[in-house]
């Protein structure tokens, strides 16, 4: 998809671009847009990157680029020239759900290698902390309990990760680097050095049942949502520990509290979920044998992140052509 050049529109005796304003779209604390306004405006001196509720109905008009985070599907519909979108989060899912089937309006998601180094920087850490039974040291420490836990080597501890694009793929090596025996499992077949991988239904069943902690970095998808549910904890080993940084809807919230309460699961950290923030009343915040963790393993770092999106933007209006756009079908 592409433009063949720069439109203009005369309106009350001026004349106005339609390539100049560019509305920031956005359900985000204001505070966070600020920032992100800045930063553009910054990078993209021939624009003018406003917040959507300061645009003018004429801007609206001739908006033809939007970038967003999280953004009300309502507002997108009130420019009516929009070409496409550029959103700040590497997931999209929620946007691509909220639009409806008649609206083709192409997404480009971020892409950014450092969302990458970020998000295995945290497998490791809470794989880590799964390892070496910190949950058990905590509720040791409530009952004033000192007791020195067995130690079990790194290399003795099997982490099966679901998902192997740039993110599975890179915590992936990171967890191997620092000694585990580590597994991974996509929908496609992937080969990674020194890192036995599986595809497939049967594929997941076989990589279940050797994990020792099984960590997901999938996105929601029509086949993802609710992947990990009874009949998939079954397949796993008797007191396997469930990592979710993928997307809140893969894990069956009822199966694994049931998983949880059987001592088939025995921990989970949970860092993503259906509905965030998580309610008050929600049943994993009391839960003895659940980390519960307010979406943080891999935010987005305005620096990089600022510096792509005003790139991409750069040579859409340089060439004409929209960066690669999110699959509705694959929904990433």
């Amino acid at each position: 998809m592409s433009i063949t050049g720069t439109s203009r529109i005369l309106l009350s005796g001026s004349e106005l671009t339609s390539s100049n304003v560019i509305a920031f779209v956005s359900r985000i604390p204001r505070a966070e847009m600020q920032q992100w306004l800045i930063a553009l405006n910054e990078l993209l001196p021939d624009n003018d990157v406003r917040l959507f509720d300061s645009l003018t109905a004429q801007q609206k008009q001739l908006c033809t680029l939007a970038v967003v985070a999280n953004p009300d599907p309502a507002e997108l519909r009130q420019l009516p020239n929009l070409q496409w979108v550029h959103s700040t989060w590497a997931g999209v899912e929620r946007m691509v759900a909220e639009l409806s089937v008649t609206e083709r309006l192409p997404i480009v998601r971020l892409v950014d290698p450092t969302l990458a180094h970020t998000m295995a920087e945290a497998v490791l850490a809470w794989t880590l902390y799964l390892h070496r039974d910190m949950p058990a040291y905590r509720e040791q420490q409530a009952s004033a309990q000192w007791l020195q836990r067995p130690y079990i080597a790194a290399c003795e501890r099997t982490v099966g990760i679901l998902g192997l694009g740039k993110l599975g793929a890179l915590s992936a090596e990171r967890l191997e680097a620092n000694g585990f025996n580590v597994l991974g499992w996509s929908r496609q077949q992937r080969r990674l050095k020194n890192i036995r991988t599986f595809a497939a239904t049967d594929g997941l069943a076989s990589m279940l049942a050797q994990s020792d902690i099984v960590v997901n970095l999938l996105p929601l998808t029509n086949e993802t949502r609710g992947l990990l549910n009874t009949a998939r904890f079954a397949q796993c080993k008797q007191g396997v520990s469930i990592i979710n940084f993928g997307r809140g809807a893969t894990v069956s919230e009822a199966d694994l509290l049931s998983a949880l309460d059987a001592g088939i699961v025995s921990h989970a950290v949970l860092d993503v979920f259906e509905a965030e923030p998580l309610a008050a009343s929600h049943p994993y915040w009391s839960h003895a044998n659940i980390t519960v963790l307010p979406h943080i393993s891999a935010p987005t770092c305005l620096g990089s992140a600022s510096k792509i999106v005003a790139n991409n933007i750069k040579e859409y209006f340089k060439s004409g052509r929209i960066p690669e756009a999110v699959d509705r079908q694959l929904g990433y």
